[in-house]
């Protein structure tokens, strides 16, 4: 559990920026409306408007 303690103050900082990265990275290759359909679709059949 020393990791934990030893690593800075702000290292969720990189996460946080590797994040944000590969969903522009994603959104620019066309993805973005790919997982909204499947996400409209998926919550139109759980509520069963569908």
């Amino acid at each position: 559990m020393n990791f934990w303690r030893n690593n800075s103050r702000f290292a969720w900082a990189g996460g946080l920026l590797a994040g944000v990265l590969f969903l522009g990275i994603g959104a620019a290759q066309g993805q973005l409306s790919v997982i909204w359909k499947k996400a409209v679709m998926i919550c139109l059949e759980c509520i069963g408007l569908g």
